[in-house]
């Protein structure tokens, strides 16, 4: 059973489950923004931590994430608990976001959001993680900032990515989204305009006005 953190609007338009990332649990600074924001747009989200961040929450021990596959088996059991009457979207912060890109082939799932997306590791642009978004079979938005380390907006310009994806990108953000100071732009306008991003462009994919 998964331990469900939910903000759910009086009148939902769709439902969205969203997972953290690697290493900041469910209720982070970034994830509550998210979820409260989109919750104010009539979207229903259901947050969750995968196993490993969920013993660290019970133990206090930081420990490293779950192999792939104990992550995708999470994945498919939380889209089967969250399954309801309205649409149902995935997605999540970095490798959250990654994890659900790869459990988007499931039939119950209509939409992907990621956040952040690690399109390669840490210092290593050669190893890309192009596969899962070159394979969707849903309509998906990337919410990048423009200076990621895990992806800059001039190195995933010459990826092949389907043209069919859509995009919002953070100008001057890192993979919190948050900018320089010289830059001119704050972390807290990243995000708000991330939760406006995502919260219009699922209600176009469901077919609602916002």
């Amino acid at each position: 059973m998964i331990e469900w953190l939910k903000n759910t609007p009086a009148q939902p338009v769709a439902r969205l489950l969203l997972a953290h990332g690697a290493g900041a649990p469910m209720d982070s600074d970034f994830m509550n923004a998210m979820a409260e924001g989109l919750c104010e747009r009539n979207i229903d989200v259901w947050r969750f931590e995968f196993p490993y961040m969920a013993e660290r929450r019970r133990t206090g021990k930081k420990r490293p994430p779950d192999r792939q596959p104990v992550l995708l088996e999470c994945w498919q059991t939380a889209i089967d608990e969250a399954q309801g009457e309205r649409p149902l979207l995935i997605g999540g912060k970095s490798m959250g976001g990654r994890m659900a890109s790869l459990a988007s082939q499931a039939p119950a799932v209509t939409g992907l959001v990621c956040l952040g997306y690690p399109f390669h590791s840490p210092g290593k642009p050669e190893k890309t993680r192009l596969e899962p978004l070159q394979n969707l079979t849903v309509p998906a938005l990337v919410v990048q900032g423009t200076r990621d380390p895990l992806g800059r907006k001039e190195e995933v310009a010459d990826y092949d990515l389907p043209p069919a994806l859509d995009w919002l990108w953070l100008e001057d953000g890192d993979h919190d989204f948050k900018p320089r100071v010289k830059s001119g732009y704050r972390q807290i306008d990243h995000w708000q305009s991330s939760i406006d991003e995502v919260g219009r462009w699922i209600h176009t994919i469901v077919g609602e006005k916002e």
